[in-house]
């Protein structure tokens, strides 16, 4: 038997990540703390990841770009939805003014009646829109 001696042709040992030292408190920050060999050090390793979604929009990968295509969708909808409604409302004004009735009647509708609608249709679309943002970060944020 033979005894095998190092040559160049061995690939070199794998170099070794440093030792990172994890401050886990704002004493050792300032110097006033414990000493550094009290301190952790982190041992090298896999990463924590991302939210499987969060990293598939900063990627802009297909997946990213139809969680990102949901969301435009779901605030495009909410924006049609109360500009309908704006709509009705204040395309049936013109027949309903229309028919007779006092000048006071008009002014009512038109200044104490209409004003509330608009006010809850804007309301409404502002909730709802709060409401697809808070889902999409929850669904990126994996909540």
């Amino acid at each position: 038997m033979t005894e095998r001696t190092p040559t160049s042709e061995q690939p070199p040992p794998p170099s070794r990540r440093p030792r990172r030292e994890t401050v886990t408190h704002a004493s050792a920050v300032r110097g006033d703390g414990p000493p550094a060999a009290v301190r952790h050090a982190a041992v090298p390793g896999p990463r924590p990841g991302h939210p499987p979604a969060r990293s598939e929009i900063s990627e802009q990968t297909t997946l990213g770009h139809t969680y990102v295509r949901s969301l435009m969708r779901s605030q495009l909808r909410a924006g049609l939805t109360a500009l309908g409604a704006l709509a009705l409302i204040v395309g049936a004004l013109p027949p309903l003014l229309a028919l007779p009735a006092p000048e006071a009647v008009v002014w009512i509708v038109l200044g104490v009646g209409l004003y509330p609608v608009i006010w809850g249709i804007a309301h409404w679309y502002v909730r709802r829109a709060e409401r697809n943002e808070r889902d999409f970060t929850g669904l990126v944020e994996g909540r």
